[in-house]
């Protein structure tokens, strides 16, 4: 029997995708290795979206060809394949074959094309299969379009985007915005549910915009109504990947009206200077913002809402990133990431003069995250005394680790209890400790535990 060994690199909605290929690749007799060295087929699904991702993903496939041995095929797949196949290539030499994110399904019949190499020494190398026209949103025939990680599962509901924002290079990448159809979607997510999943998270590269090309019936909203009744035992849906000028008093009511639905929402906003967010080709009415997190704090109350923020952009004077500073201490928001601006090549942003200095940029990351660490840590300490859920996901010598409902994964923070628990199961807390992004918890029925941080 032939094996696989699979690395996937960058966000969930890969993840997903390497999840796709392994189950083509099983379904056709592959075996799944548990290191390289054992397997036939290496396979990276790269993340080319921005300049250090496209480095990790040369990375990784250069010591997997530096240790390739007689026989061992190595396809680079993914977003980096799609975006820069012959550069990637070039800088890899060793790689016998390239797919890319908009197919990712044919992985079948590019490994059939490797076969075939060896009969015929002197077919093309390497082998391409990155079609340039867009077929996001295709799926291949029952295969899950999500990935389980413990008791959570990303669930894909649409691929591409259609956004205009000049610095991103996903439309480059994925192509334009196809939504999902509803009843793939359910079926994927009666399988997640059958096989014990307790969180669903709803991932695509924009999900509000969920459902714009299918009917003016479907949308995200709906689909969140459709969700609840066909798992209803699933006891966590979670939001990721919004779009600020697409969240819908629909969409703040459906969310609020359904248990199961997270008071949680990932809002990626960029900036907060309406100048540059212009030349960011981002929704620029700051008050239409801040009006739509009122709406989903009233709606809601406790609701975490997370973000992320671009600094350093072409143009951004000392004045508009004080401006960014003051709309986050304004709205104080659970969660926040923050990136440094970078040029990418392709992007309507690529055509601005990059002016502001790298050092300027991190600088810039850092204060940002500094007043963010001082506002989660003030909202943390206003948890300590209040019992909350917490899906435990690890436990070792004593220590059980978990996420609230405040918590996606990977990218925010932990609860900590000083008890061993359950993995895989939802339990109830209460707060004793606060960190800047972490929470320290014991069991309600638990005796006093002693302090392991000043609170």
């Amino acid at each position: 029997m032939k094996s696989y060994y699979l690395i996937s690199l960058g966000c969930p909605k890969n993840l997903v995708d390497s999840h796709g290929i392994a189950t083509l690749l099983q379904r056709a007799g592959y075996d799944s290795a548990a290191v390289p060295e054992e397997a036939d087929l290496l396979i990276v699904n790269t993340c080319g979206f921005i300049a250090s991702a496209r480095e990790e993903s040369r990375a990784v496939l250069r010591e997997l060809t530096a240790a390739k041995r007689p026989g061992q095929k190595l396809v680079a797949a993914g977003c980096y394949s799609q975006r820069c196949p012959h550069e990637l290539a070039k800088d890899v030499p060793g790689i016998d074959g390239l797919i890319g994110t908009r197919r990712w399904m044919d992985i079948l019949d590019l490994v059939a094309r490797l076969d075939a190499q060896d009969e015929r020494p002197d077919a093309p190398q390497p082998a391409y299969h990155v079609p340039p026209v867009p077929t996001v949103g295709q799926d291949a025939r029952g295969v899950i379009r999500a990935a389980a990680q413990g008791a959570s599962a990303y669930l894909k509901v649409s691929d591409g985007c259609r956004g205009s924002c000049a610095f991103c290079a996903i439309p480059l990448i994925k192509g334009p915005a196809v939504s999902r159809r509803p009843e793939a979607i359910l079926t994927d997510a009666r399988h997640l549910a059958n096989s014990g999943v307790q969180e669903i998270i709803l991932i695509g590269q924009d999900t509000t915009d969920y459902g714009y090309d299918l009917s003016t019936e479907v949308s995200l909203a709906w689909l969140l109504g459709q969700l609840v009744e066909e798992v209803p035992d699933v006891p966590w849906i979670r939001l990721m990947y919004a779009y600020p000028g697409r969240i819908s008093q629909r969409l703040i009511e459906a969310m609020a009206q359904y248990p199961q639905v997270l008071p949680y929402v990932d809002l990626p906003l960029q900036h907060a200077d309406p100048d540059i967010l212009r030349r960011m080709r981002r929704p620029a009415n700051v008050d239409r913002v801040r009006e739509t997190i009122r709406n989903l704090r009233e709606a809601m109350p406790g609701i975490a809402i997370r973000t992320t923020f671009l600094v350093g952009y072409p143009g951004e004077t000392e004045e508009a990133f004080q401006a960014l500073l003051g709309f986050v201490r304004e709205v104080r928001f659970d969660r926040l990431g923050v990136f440094t601006y970078s040029r990418e090549e392709g992007t309507p942003a690529a055509e601005l003069q990059d002016d502001v200095p790298v050092d300027v940029k991190e600088a810039r990351r850092q204060r940002l995250l500094e007043v963010q660490q001082f506002i989660s840590l003030e909202k943390n300490q206003a948890l300590v005394g209040e019992t909350l859920e917490v899906l435990i996901e690890g436990q070792d010598q004593g220590l059980s680790a978990g996420r609230s409902y405040r918590d996606a994964p990977e990218v925010d923070g932990l609860v900590l209890i000083q008890q061993e628990l359950p993995v895989g199961e939802i339990v109830e807390v209460r707060v004793v400790a606060a960190l800047e992004y972490d929470l320290i918890a014991e069991k309600p029925s638990s005796p006093e535990i002693a302090a392991v941080c000043d609170p």
